[in-house]
């Protein structure tokens, strides 16, 4: 629940950054002068890209969060026990060790969307955030090709 409160006001926060910024280029547009526009014209571009992030990452968070509660429904989500720290994050060491039953998964089942999502958790345990994304990227894409 916290990582939704946290994800809740970065949104915000990016929110009021785009209407702020927004706002400037409207004021620096409006003046006479060709280089006050000229900044202007580039601050309207930062806020297009920083809703386009927003957008984007909103997005990963729903279409993850689909799938696992899909995964869950089935029973198909891990049921490792690895222990877990009080802060609520796994011992590393315990993640790791599972780690390569989730890997094989992936190289025995490569275009299964279900074992790449497990593989992203897998990662996510392990500390490897970059590579947890890439891997559940692949699984949100996987997912939606078998939907066609």
């Amino acid at each position: 629940m916290s990582a939704r409160i946290g994800v809740a006001v970065m949104a915000v926060m990016l929110a009021v950054y785009i209407v702020l910024v927004g706002q400037r280029a409207w004021l620096l547009l409006t003046t006479p002068d060709p280089v006050a526009i000229a900044f202007g014209a580039a601050l309207v571009v930062l806020p297009l890209i920083a809703a386009w992030a927003l957008g984007r990452e909103l997005w990963f968070g729903v279409r993850a969060q689909q799938l696992g509660a899909r995964l869950e429904a089935e029973g198909a989500l891990p049921t490792d026990d690895v222990a877990v720290r009080p802060s609520g994050q796994p011992v590393r060491e315990d993640a790791d060790a599972l780690f390569p039953a989730y890997r094989a998964d992936v190289e025995a089942h490569p275009d299964d969307w279900a074992a790449w999502y497990r593989l992203g958790l897998a990662y996510d345990a392990s500390g490897d955030r970059r590579r947890a994304r890439e891997a559940v990227r692949t699984a949100i894409r996987l997912e939606r090709a078998d939907r066609r």
